[in-house]
């Protein structure tokens, strides 16, 4: 028989016996114009499956995949720094694209660290090796600076076909690792760094989820139980959701600058223990939302701490580079630990994390990072590495970003002066940025801000007329995410209210970047000062 002359077997069901009958129906002929469209048409398919299943031929089924059979702990995440707000502010930008009028011209975005988004322009030592690490032929190019080119040279002979699109060793490029390796002896003053303990990351987050992961065990009480700062980054509390371990909450000070207190890690610690296991203490240092910096003293007693407990520490280090007020430092935590000496030296489990994204590079779209890991047990650093090859590598070009980080323009290259220049200009407009945040900010009736200290970010604490709070209630919104979507429709300004990020029961805050450009930063916080009054006006 010829295939023109095949024919089809169509099911169909015979509804007056309740039976499935062969009914044959013929094929189109190879040489018609209709051979590519289907035999048998879908609305014919779908009215032949609901009838075999009225009859029993076929179960009636729903979605496979719905919210109700769903993993239940990713419904549990909650990210407010691109929460409901960040959301209606794109669909805003939408309607003021198509001409929809507003009482103001621009969403201003001040809701992320995303300092290149804000305006920040790229250091541009960093752009040119990267962009000889893409395109290698420019290293002919007489434009760009020898330094650049042999920094590109040494990451392209150390990348599989000397190409940057050529993945790597799980654990990360061997000369990057080398180098994170070095400029952490530089930092820490001597003190020792194997490369070995280096894992590059995709961007610090990746480095944070992943040392959660190796955390988290037990069921019931004996249930991994991690401990955060409140407020806190909404990583963290949204990686404990996702990975179904515990949120050990423990307060920071705010009435002294954001201070971190033993006190307070102690009755968190002991709350805990009556439902879960507490293993590790997480220190966001500078502070995320915060803004303070710790001091030496607080970061030796939490070391302390973490011995007397037993707890396996995690020190968020990614704004290291951006301290502003005086009298103020950066201490990482490896340092601190070895000059304590071998009594915790020896102890501590500890991992620590960095970034591209922070700091004067503010390049968080090439997800660039490093973690480093102190005093692993050697069998649990296998189980590390093996679960980050799962994942094969971090981003190539991220990898190649932190070297530059680690290994930038020394005295002497023909860079040096340009690098030093644009990275001093970029943090001491933060640092003036972050002074004018807090006294503007200040001078407003209802608001109150502590220094910002470090980091880039203000979370002032905002005071709301009792009918506000109702209202904000009686429409199932926190007061002050009530507050934040106010002032989003009526000026374009976007902030996270401080629920995000968690507070006190009964303050209010919000979260607000310093990156915009000093001109539309004034502009931002006097619009912020005139709605604050006119809100607290309308709510008394």
């Amino acid at each position: 028989m010829s295939i023109s002359e095949c024919t089809m077997c169509l099911l169909s069901i015979s509804e007056d016996q309740n039976r499935v009958l062969l009914n044959f129906s013929p094929l189109p002929s190879l040489s018609s114009p209709h051979r590519n469209r289907s035999a048998f048409p879908a609305a014919q398919g779908e009215h032949l499956h609901q009838k075999m299943s009225e009859n029993g031929a076929l179960p009636l089924r729903g979605k496979v995949l719905t919210v109700d059979t769903m993993n239940a702990n990713v419904k549990k995440v909650d990210y407010a720094v691109r929460g409901p707000i960040v959301q209606r502010a794109v669909q805003i930008e939408k309607e003021l694209k198509e001409g929809v009028k507003k009482p103001f011209e621009e969403v201003i975005k001040a809701n992320i660290g995303d300092a290149h988004a804000m305006g920040q322009r790229p250091i541009t030592f960093f752009r040119q090796v990267m962009a000889l690490c893409t395109y290698p032929q420019l290293l002919d190019d007489n434009k760009f600076p020898e330094d650049a080119k042999n920094r590109a040279r040494r990451i392209l002979q150390s990348c599989g076909g000397n190409s940057i699109g050529a993945y790597t060793t799980s654990q990360g490029i061997d000369c990057v690792r080398h180098d994170v390796a070095n400029y952490i002896q530089r930092r820490d003053g001597g003190i020792p760094s194997d490369p070995d303990n280096i894992y590059l990351t995709t961007g610090a987050s990746d480095g944070i989820v992943t040392i959660l992961k190796l955390l988290t065990a037990g069921e019931g009480r004996t249930r991994t139980g991690v401990m955060i700062s409140i407020p806190q980054y909404p990583l963290y509390s949204a990686s404990i959701a996702e990975l179904g371990a515990v949120q050990i909450n423990y307060y920071l000070n705010e009435e002294k600058c954001w201070s971190l207190d033993i006190s307070e890690l102690q009755r968190s610690l002991q709350a805990a223990r009556e439902h879960c296991d507490p293993r590790v203490l997480c220190i966001i240092n500078p502070g995320n939302p915060t803004g303070q910096v710790q001091s030496r003293q607080c970061i030796e007693d939490v070391i302390r701490f973490a011995v007397k407990e037993n707890l396996f520490l995690m020190a968020d280090e990614v704004y290291q580079d951006n301290v502003y007020a005086e009298g103020c430092e950066f201490h990482s935590f490896k340092k601190v630990l070895f000059e304590m000496g071998p009594e915790y030296s020896s102890k501590v489990e500890l991992a620590s994390f960095h970034s591209t994204s922070k700091c004067y590079m503010g390049e968080c779209g090439f997800r660039g990072g490093y973690m480093e890991v102190i005093n692993m047990d050697p069998e649990v650093k296998a189980q590390l590495t093996k679960l980050v090859s799962v994942r094969l590598c971090p981003p190539a070009p991220g990898q190649a970003l932190m070297d530059l980080v680690v290994n930038s323009p020394q005295p002497g290259e023909p860079s040096y002066q340009t690098f030093i220049k644009e990275r001093t200009d970029v943090l001491s407009a933060l640092a003036e940025k972050a002074k004018l945040t807090e006294e503007i900010l200040n001078t407003v009736p209802g608001i109150s801000c502590n220094p910002v200290q470090g980091a880039m970010y203000s979370f002032p604490r905002i005071t709301l007329p009792e009918r506000a709070i109702n209202e904000a209630k009686a429409k199932g919104q926190a007061p002050d995410m009530f507050y934040c979507m106010k002032l989003l429709e009526e000026t374009g300004i976007c902030l996270v209210p401080g629920s995000g990020f968690g507070q006190r029961e009964g303050t209010y805050h919000f979260r607000m970047t310093i990156l915009p450009p000093t001109d539309k930063l004034k502009i931002m916080l006097n619009k912020l000062k005139e709605f604050h009054q006119k809100f607290t006006q309308q709510y008394s």
